[in-house]
């Protein structure tokens, strides 16, 4: 698979006019059969969907998140949301085309996302949560900076806006990386 280069790419603010779009790559991304083309399925841990309309264009509205859309040859093909939290921000939303997962494009995403919150918001740290059983997912983060918190969260069983669960042991730990 080719690599992607920031150069090819397309980096802006979603808009309403996206929220479809972005809906549909955030499921793809996560739940059903098609996300298994990529290796950031949670397939195998949820099932129902992982956002819906509404999610995301609470995320798009916010005063203080942005939703970055990336574009590769005018297709949205990645975003991810970036929260002001203060002195640092919040990663999360992080979706990228199952079919060009392996390339590059989340590294180079992440970099760019890095640079933005902390040039346009002054963060000095970048926050996440990931599932705890995503071992592959929290590596390839590490590799990228962040470092495991041991601080966790339960996960929201009973609202299914964010999948039903397929086991009960489900939970999120808070990722963090400083930003020089």
């Amino acid at each position: 698979m080719e690599s992607v280069t920031e150069s090819a790419l397309t980096f802006r603010d979603a808009t309403d006019a996206d929220v479809d779009d972005l809906v549909a790559l955030i499921e793809s991304a996560y739940r059903g059969d098609s996300s298994r083309a990529g290796w950031t399925t949670e397939a195998d841990l949820l099932q129902g969907q992982r956002t819906d309309p509404e999610g995301v264009r609470e995320v798009v509205k916010s005063p203080d998140s942005r939703l970055l859309t990336v574009e590769r040859e005018g297709r949205i093909v990645a975003c991810c949301q970036l929260e002001h939290r203060g002195d640092h921000a919040y990663f999360g939303m992080f979706a990228v085309s199952p079919g060009l997962q392996g390339a590059g494009l989340g590294k180079t995403i992440i970099d760019h996302a890095e640079r933005q919150v902390r040039d346009t918001w002054g963060a000095r740290e970048m926050h996440m949560t990931v599932i705890t059983m995503r071992e592959d997912l929290i590596a390839w983060y590490e590799r990228r900076g962040y470092r495991r918190t041991g601080r966790t969260t339960p996960f929201p069983y009973g609202d299914e806006r964010f999948g039903i669960p397929l086991r009960a042991d489900l939970q999120f730990e808070l990722l963090v990386k400083e930003l020089s």
